[in-house]
C-alpha cells in the first residue's frame, strides 16, 4: 500500500467522529462536509510524521476550521438567530435506522447551541459531548485551561435550560400521533391537551420566508389548524433522532416538523422550512 493510499484509509477512519464534531460545532451539514474536507486537504499537505495522536490532531483542525466558520457567521448573519432552526438529519423511522439514536443530538440542544459565542460552543461540544480534555482546548481558543472550563461551564447552563425530550421513542411517537390527529381533525381543545401552556414554535423559513417565532399552546395550536389546511402529505421520519414529520406537496418536501415532547406534552416544535437549505439536505 502506498504512504497515500495508507494516508487516505487513516483518514477515512476518523471521518464519521470528524463529521459529528463539526455538526455540532455548526448545526450546518453542509457546512460539516466542508470543514472536514478542509481537515484532509491540510492533512494531505501536512508532515504528520511526528504525530503521535493522529485522531486528536484532526480534531483540532477540524475545531479550528469550525471556530472560524462561527466567528465569520456572527459578523454576516442576516436571518433573525431567534427563528434559526439549525440543519436536520432525517432518517426513516424503521428498525434498521434505530441506531442514529445512539449518536444523534436533539434539534433543541443545537438550538441552543447556536445562542453561545464560538468560543463557548466549541469548548462545550468538545468537553462536554466528545470528552477533549480542556488542556487541548485551550490553544485552540487561545485561553487558559482554566478559562476554557470556565466558558464550557457557561454554556452548560444555557444549555440546561435546553427543551431535553422524554425519553423512548415510542411515548414520543404517541404524542406526536395525537398532535397529528388533533390537526387533521380541527380539534382544537385536543390539541391544547397535548401542548405545553409555553410551548414554543420556532419556523425557519429562510431570510425571505416568513420566519416566525410563536408561543403560547393557543397560538400555536392556531397555526396547526392552518398548516394542516395547506394539504401537505405529512410522513413520519426520525429528525437528529427523535419522532418527526416531513411535509410532502406536491411531491417536493416543503417543511421538517421537529416536536420536542417533554413529561407527555409538545413543550418545542422546529420547522425548517427554508426550501434552499432543505434542497441541500437530500430529503
Amino acid at each position: 500500500m502506498t504512504v497515500d493510499a495508507v494516508l487516505v484509509e487513516q483518514f477515512e477512519a476518523h471521518r464519521d467522529h470528524l463529521r459529528g464534531v463539526a455538526y455540532r460545532m455548526l448545526g450546518s451539514v453542509t457546512e460539516a462536509e466542508d470543514a472536514v474536507q478542509e481537515a484532509w486537504l491540510r492533512l494531505s499537505r501536512a508532515d504528520t510524521g511526528g504525530v503521535a495522536n493522529l485522531g486528536g490532531w484532526l480534531t483540532t483542525v477540524v475545531s479550528r476550521v469550525c471556530l472560524d466558520v462561527l466567528r465569520s457567521r456572527k459578523s454576516r448573519r442576516e436571518e433573525p438567530l431567534e427563528t434559526h432552526v439549525p440543519d436536520t438529519i432525517v432518517a426513516d423511522p424503521d428498525p434498521a435506522e434505530q441506531a442514529v439514536l445512539a449518536d444523534s443530538v436533539g434539534l433543541a440542544l443545537l438550538v441552543v447551541l447556536e445562542t453561545l459565542s464560538p468560543a463557548e460552543r466549541l469548548a462545550f461540544v468538545l468537553h462536554d459531548l466528545f470528552g477533549v480534555p480542556f488542556a487541548e482546548i485551550a490553544p485552540i481558543v487561545d485561553r487558559t485551561p482554566t478559562t476554557a472550563a470556565q466558558l464550557a461551564s457557561r454554556a452548560r447552563r444555557r444549555v440546561r435550560g435546553a427543551a431535553l425530550p422524554d425519553a423512548g421513542v415510542a411515548a414520543q411517537r404517541e404524542v406526536l400521533d395525537a398532535f397529528l390527529a388533533a390537526s387533521r381533525s380541527g380539534d382544537f381543545d385536543a390539541l391544547l391537551a397535548v401542548l405545553d401552556p409555553d410551548v414554543v414554535l420556532r419556523a425557519d423559513a429562510g431570510v425571505t420566508g416568513g420566519s416566525r417565532l410563536i408561543r403560547g399552546a393557543a397560538q400555536v395550536a392556531s397555526q396547526a389548524v392552518l398548516f394542516e389546511q395547506l394539504g401537505a402529505e405529512s410522513r413520519p421520519v426520525l429528525v437528529n433522532g427523535a419522532p418527526g414529520l416531513l411535509a410532502i406537496l406536491d411531491g417536493t418536501p416543503r417543511a421538517v416538523f421537529c416536536p420536542t415532547v417533554r413529561s407527555g406534552r409538545i413543550v418545542e416544535i422546529n420547522i425548517l422550512a427554508d426550501p434552499a437549505r432543505l434542497a441541500l439536505l437530500g430529503l
